[in-house]
């Protein structure tokens, strides 16, 4: 029978255990009476007493779990280690924390060790005859202490308590400084939290690169769609509005909360919890539960909802019940499902077949995951509604789940990034230099949409604008530049109060890489005890900085402040290690991992081989190890080598990206003119860029001496990431950067680029990219004094009429020296094709102009032939494929073409030509001697029409006619 299922009747005997019984015998068959989950509530309703109760003889228990196999032999010394060193109350904490994580089975053996040794420890002795004398009623007297029997005589009074029990949880944010005086700083929600941006939509729910990098890639663009009012935001209050839903359900309403790293979804949960429990937000809502993902994770047991709320709320107590008849007034909220340590598979069909796997009645006992899947699926109290965050990394698990509301946290955007540093800094004056700083660096100012990177920021960057003495050292801007100031203030601060700052952050980073390498981000006692860290050191406020200790939940867990804080102490680890090993081997390893879990990790590995990056972490750590610095910059060199020539495929152009990267943050000249120097064409079609891999971009191409073309095709770079590139692309000859939403405004940032008079770019491409008239004047002056630019595409943009009328006034000037000019589907009608004439007939340079896919018309085409007809026009190829064609301009067509000299390729497919204009043009290929090939494709004529013109190819050599 499955642990607990039946829980109609106390498998406990009714009858009182008696004093003269045998108390072995006595207390062990209760014991063994008890299940799982009595076992659980027993040890943690008496754990403040056990860990006192057992210090003289926790060697011994030690000993016993070992012997059964549930302590390691590491966990074990650990354990009398600290005996040994007088610390008894640091290993009975120890003990007692590592069998809660070890599971049911480890606490039964850990109980039958307190039996055999309760006559030789007074105060488990004591622990062990109330047990005896409670017998089964222990429980009742457990949950008598825990309040449990105080039931209010009202729901709203209990109602009351709950929201009050809420406020005082919810009310205040701790906030560590890594300062030494005030450690950690206790804020009132209220005035410390920034609204986030959060949007009604989930983007791509699967990830095959670190998260981090991917939303950073398309944040910017979301955030454009939102300040265009393309994209609804959504207030946290409106999670369960139907209005947001795709689907409708009568059974309840689940919404689940995606966000990256230390977006700050957990704090958001909590802003959601306050404003309910001051009657701020959803007062349909009579109960909110909130629960973390992470505190579930030491419930190895089985339980039920009765219970999991009891444990958290135990003033409940047997007015649940009550609760359950409204099942439309509860809320439950579960934080951050991509810590949960079991999986929840909502494809699985034997949860809706299989009893096991059922869970229909709060009253019954099963898995965790069972019983939150219940609740999200409405089998659990059907018309309850359920909250649920998460990394994005996780949302696959809930594609099969009934999500009536999905939305996004994307975090700060535009203003919220500056207020969140005002409240930041008490001192207004360092709080607008700081950000001013950050603003004026695209690297980190990009990195500020992120609330923790907005705080890792403010941490590392503050001392340098209110220490006179600081002023003058060079303020961060790599991001590993800006971490090891960071870990350097938590050294400078605290790193007196350990003996050997080195060693312990190698082991941190081991553990951290570890972590990095398993997808791993909640560690326990056990992962401690495996590299040598003592968990006791937490007192300390250098290890409280490094990582955070969370002991809310049934087991103490510890976190690092941010993942990316996590990969830099990882990396940090390479440097510090006494026997390095092969690092070029290690870094390869890690790199050809397709998921990107490293990516951040590699960065920062290259950054810290930098001297700028290293010297403040030597002052406090040692010199890093020379023989690991020379094997990262020769395997970064070997990298950029390797892989600047192979960017056919996408994954090609990411690696070669993500290199780039890697020499950005290693700062190392000589390296990156080695690397680049020379470099001709850098090709990153069809891959999305961020403004911080502009930025970078920008960087690597400063040292490329003979760069000559640059492919940013289809990247999504828009205006904000051309801006980035701005300062070296005149140094490019062929500059592709078509389909980029560059808009007029990244229109104008290149006629910066064009008028420098060092300007080198001959081929420019802006096609698809939104441009409109408003950027044609800016645009299109630079024309006149340009000396290098010959070819430019504006095709498929919005110039319309009142554009090209500029745009040939520009073409009339001498000194243009445009060649090859494509208005693709540019929004052109009749109106334009005078000036656009009149252009054609003085220009000295134009001789390829595409026309096609505009409205030009008859009456259009004909006042560009009297251009055509003009001696001085120098047009040789000419497209005007889907204008609007009939038979009635094919005579003037043919009239002035019959004295041009130059043209010789002409398109006009896809027009409404017939078997009337057969003659004109059959007039047209056999006068005009020069014509090399004439495309006719897709017009109206006959297959007698066709073959008439396909005839003509036989009236001279070379000559091609496509019908």
């Amino acid at each position: 029978m499955a642990e607990g299922s039946n829980r109609g009747e106390d498998p406990i005997s009714s009858k009182r255990m008696r004093m003269d019984t045998d108390p072995n015998t006595a207390i062990s068959e209760f014991l063994t009476k008890c299940d799982d989950y009595q076992l659980f509530q027993l040890t943690k309703f008496y754990r403040d007493r056990l860990e006192q109760a057992i210090e003289g003889g926790v060697d011994g228990v030690s000993s016993l779990l070992t012997y059964e196999r549930h302590f390691s032999g590491q966990e074990h010394r650990k354990v009398v280690d600290l005996v040994e060193k007088g610390n008894r109350a640091d290993s009975s904490k120890l003990l007692l924390n590592l069998v809660m994580e070890k599971g049911s089975r480890a606490r039964r053996v850990m109980w039958e060790s307190f039996v055999k040794m309760y006559h030789v420890v007074p105060k488990l002795d004591k622990i062990l005859k109330e047990i005896q004398e409670l017998g089964p009623d222990s429980f009742d007297y457990m949950n008598i202490r825990r309040g449990l029997s105080e039931i209010p005589s009202q729901l709203k009074d209990v109602q009351q308590k709950h929201k009050e029990t809420l406020r005082v949880q919810t009310e205040t944010l701790r906030v560590n400084t890594i300062l030494i005086k005030e450690k950690v700083k206790i804020f009132q929600l209220v005035t410390l939290y920034a609204e986030l941006t959060v949007i009604s939509t989930v983007r791509d729910r699967t990830l095959v690169e670190h998260e981090l990098l991917a939303r950073g890639r398309d944040h910017e663009e979301w955030r454009e769609k939102h300040l265009r009012r393309e994209l609804e935001k959504i207030q946290t209050d409106q999670l369960f509005q139907s209005s947001f839903s795709p689907t409708k359900s009568s059974s309840g309403s689940s919404a689940a909360v995606s966000g990256v790293t230390g977006i700050g979804k957990t704090t958001m949960v909590q802003k959601i919890v306050y404003d309910w429990a001051i009657g701020k937000i959803y007062p349909h809502f009579q109960f909110v539960f909130s629960f973390k993902f992470r505190d579930l994770n030491a419930i190895n047991c089985k339980i039920n909802l009765r219970n999991l709320i009891l444990d958290l709320y135990p003033y409940f107590g047997n007015i649940l019940g009550e609760l359950w008849k409204n099942p439309e007034g509860l809320l439950f909220i579960f934080d951050g499902l991509d810590e949960f340590k079991d999986s929840i598979d909502f494809a699985d069909n034997r949860r809706n077949t299989e009893p096991q796997y059922m869970c229909t009645d709060p009253e019954d006992w099963c898995e965790v995951p069972d019983i939150v899947y219940s609740l999200i699926q409405h089998k659990l109290l059907p018309g309850c509604s359920v909250l649920m965050t998460s990394r994005p990394t996780a949302l696959h698990l809930l594609e099969k789940a009934e999500i009536s509301v999905w939305a996004e946290i994307l975090g700060f955007v535009g203003e919220e990034r500056k207020e969140y540093f005002n409240k930041f800094f008490e001192d207004q004056a360092v709080a607008a230099a700081v950000f001013k700083h950050v603003e004026e660096n695209e690297i980190l100012y990009t990195m500020c949409y992120n609330p923790s990177y907005c705080w890792i920021l403010g941490l590392s960057l503050g001392p340098f604008f209110t220490q006179r003495d600081r002023k003058q050292q060079r303020v961060p801007k790599t991001i590993t530049q800006l971490y090891s100031y960071y870990i350097y203030n938590i050294l400078k601060n605290h790193g007196r109060e350990i003996e050997s700052p080195r060693d312990v952050l190698l082991k941190i980073g081991e553990m951290a890489f570890t972590g990095v390498s398993e997808k791993k981000i909640v560690f326990r006692n056990g992962d401690l005890i495996k590299y040598n860290l003592q968990p006791s050191q937490f007192l300390s406020g250098f290890m409280m900085e490094l990582l955070e200790r969370d002991d809310s939940a049934q087991s103490v867990v510890y976190t690092f402040p941010h993942l990316t804080i996590q990969e830099f102490v990882a990396a940090l680890a390479q440097f510090l290690t006494p026997d390095p090993g092969d690092i070029r081997k290690l870094l390869s390893e890690a790199h050809s991992k397709e998921d990107g879990r490293f990516e951040i990790f590699l960065r920062f590995v290259v950054g810290l081989s930098s001297s700028q990056s290293a010297r403040p972490l030597e002052e406090f750590l040692g010199p890093f190890h020379h023989q690991t610095i020379c094997g990262v910059i020769d395997w970064v060199k070997e990298k950029v080598e390797g892989e600047i020539g192979n960017t056919e495929s996408k994954t090609g152009k990411r690696d070669l990206l993500n290199t780039f990267h890697y020499l950005f943050e290693s700062q190392n000249t000589a390296l990156a003119r080695v690397t680049v120097g020379s470099v001709e064409t850098l090709r990153f079609t069809r891959l999305v860029l961020t403004p911080i891999d502009c930025a970078m971009l920008s960087h690597v191409i400063g040292f490329c001496d003979t760069i000559k073309h640059l492919d940013l095709w289809n990247c999504s770079i828009q205006c904000e990431g051309l801006q980035r590139l701005g300062p070296v692309l005149h140094r490019c000859q062929v500059l592709r950067l078509g389909r980029n939403k560059l808009g007029d405004s990244g229109a104008k940032l290149l006629s910066a680029a064009l008028r420098n008079p060092d300007c080198k770019i001959q081929e420019l491409g802006l096609w698809e990219n939104g441009l409109t008239a408003s950027c044609t004047e800016d645009l299109f002056s630079t024309l006149s004094t340009n000396r290098s630019l010959t070819v430019l595409d504006l095709s498929n943009n919005k110039l319309g009429d009142s554009g090209v009328k500029l745009l040939s006034a520009a073409l009339r000037n001498p000194n243009c020296k445009i060649r090859d000019l494509d208005l693709w589907a540019v929004g052109l009608t009749a109106s334009c094709t005078k000036d656009l004439s009149s252009a054609l007939s003085t220009n000295r340079s134009l001789t390829d102009l595409n026309l096609s896919n505009n409205k030009l018309g008859d009456s259009g085409v004909k006042l560009l032939s009297e251009a055509l007809r003009n001696p001085d026009c120098k047009i040789q190829k000419l497209d005007l494929n889907d204008v609007g064609l009939t038979d009635s301009c094919t005579e003037d067509l043919s009239s002035a073409l019959s004295t041009n000299r130059s043209l010789t390729v002409l398109s006009l497919g896809s027009n409404s030509f017939t078997d009337r204009s057969v003659p004109a043009l059959r007039s047209l290929i056999l006068t005009r001697r020069n014509l090399e090939w004439i495309r006719l494709w897709r017009n109206q004529f006959s297959p007698n029409g066709k073959r008439h013109l396909e005839s003509l190819r036989e009236s001279r050599p070379g000559l091609r006619v496509t019908v």
